[in-house]
C-alpha cells in the first residue's frame, strides 16, 4: 500500500524473513529509552536480540525514528534510542500520527508496538509487562490503551502478566469484556511481573508453545480480530518475594499520589521508584522475565511458522 510506505521502514532482514516464512519477533522500544537507564538499557535490548537469534527466529525491535515507522532496528539506532533516554517521546497509539507528520523519534509502548508489528506483518511481540486498569482507576479513569490494542490487533503478546503495580482484577475484568483470551504459559494463574502468582486466574492453562501457536492460528481462521495474551511466569530462581515486593509498590504509588504524578508519566516514575527501594533487586527480576519471555516468543514464532506450512 503506497500510502503505508510513506511511513512505514521494514529493515532488511526482516523484510527477507517475512518474505521468506522465517519466523520474527517484535520487541517494543519504550524498555530501552524508559525502562532502564544507559547502558544497562542497550545492552539489555542486545541480549533479548540475542536469545530469539538463539531460538531460532529474527527479532524486530520497533521504533519510531524521525517520524518513520519502524520495524527492526540496528544496533547503532538502539544505542541511539538508549542515549537519548527520557528525552524520546513515550510512543501510544495517540502518539504515532503527530511523530510521523512531524518527524520525530517515539519509543514504542506495548500498544503502539501491536500496531507497528501488524501493519509489517509480524504476529507475535514478546515484551516484560503489559498495562493496565491502575490502580485507583474507578476515579481516575487511567486505563492503558494496551488493553484496547489487545482487544483490536491481531497481535499475539507473550509477557510476564501486567504489571504489578496496577489493580490486577481489574485488568482481568477489563480484558474479558474486550473478549480477550488470557492464556498461562504452564500455569493456571496470572503472574504478576515481579512474581509469579497474584492470587488471580487467567482463562486457559497451555503447556507448549505449539498449542499457542494453533490458539493464535484457530483465532485467526474464525476472522475473531483482536490479540491474545500470554502470560509467561518470570523464572522461579529470579522471583521476588510477594509481600516484599508489594510493600515496595505500596510506597512506590503513595509517592506518586502525593507528588501528583499521572498519566503517561505514572508507568517510569513508579518503576524507577521500586528499583531504588528495592537496591535494583526490581530490575534485575525485570530484566530476566523479558529474557524469558522472549525465549517463549521465539519457539512460538518457530510454531506458527511450522503450522503455515501445514
Amino acid at each position: 500500500m503506497k500510502s503505508l510506505e510513506k511511513y512505514l521502514t521494514v529493515s532488511p532482514e526482516v523484510k527477507e524473513a517475512l518474505a521468506n516464512g522465517k519466523p520474527v519477533v517484535a520487541l517494543e522500544s519504550t524498555i530501552i529509552s524508559h525502562g532502564m537507564p544507559y547502558p544497562k538499557n542497550v545492552e539489555t535490548a542486545m541480549n533479548v536480540e540475542k536469545i530469539i537469534c538463539d531460538n531460532g527466529a529474527v527479532p524486530a525491535t520497533i521504533a519510531v525514528i524521525g517520524g518513520r515507522l519502524r520495524a527492526g532496528l540496528t544496533e547503532e539506532e538502539i544505542t541511539y534510542l538508549g542515549k537519548k533516554g527520557l528525552a524520546v517521546t513515550k510512543a501510544s497509539r495517540r502518539d504515532l500520527p503527530v511523530l510521523a507528520a512531524r518527524g520525530e523519534d517515539g519509543a514504542t509502548t506495548v500498544a503502539a508496538t501491536m500496531i507497528i508489528a501488524a501493519l509489517a506483518g509480524i504476529p507475535v511481540f514478546a515484551t516484560g509487562g503489559i498495562g493496565g486498569v491502575h490502580r485507583g482507576a474507578e476515579v481516575t479513569m487511567d486505563i492503558s490503551a494496551d488493553l484496547e490494542e489487545l482487544a483490536e490487533t491481531p497481535v499475539m503478546v507473550v509477557c510476564a502478566g501486567a504489571k504489578s503495580i496496577l489493580d490486577l482484577g481489574l485488568t482481568l475484568e477489563y480484558l474479558e469484556t474486550k473478549g480477550v483470551s488470557v492464556l498461562g504459559y504452564q500455569t493456571e494463574e496470572l503472574p504478576a511481573f515481579f512474581t509469579r502468582t497474584s492470587g488471580f486466574h487467567v482463562d486457559y492453562r497451555v503447556d507448549t508453545p505449539n498449542e499457542l501457536a494453533r490458539i493464535y492460528r484457530a483465532k485467526q481462521d474464525l476472522n475473531l480480530g483482536g490479540g491474545l495474551l500470554v502470560t509467561n511466569p518470570i523464572p522461579e530462581e529470579y522471583a521476588m518475594d510477594p509481600d516484599y515486593i508489594n510493600r515496595s509498590i505500596d510506597e512506590a504509588c503513595e509517592e506518586a499520589k502525593r507528588l501528583g504524578i499521572k498519566g503517561k508519566e505514572i508507568t517510569p516514575y513508579l518503576l524507577d521508584k521500586i528499583q531504588k527501594i528495592t537496591g535494583g533487586k526490581s530490575l534485575e527480576a525485570n530484566i530476566k522475565l523479558v529474557y524469558n519471555n522472549a525465549a517463549l516468543g521465539a519457539k512460538v514464532a518457530c510454531e506458527l511458522c511450522g503450522l503455515e506450512s501445514e
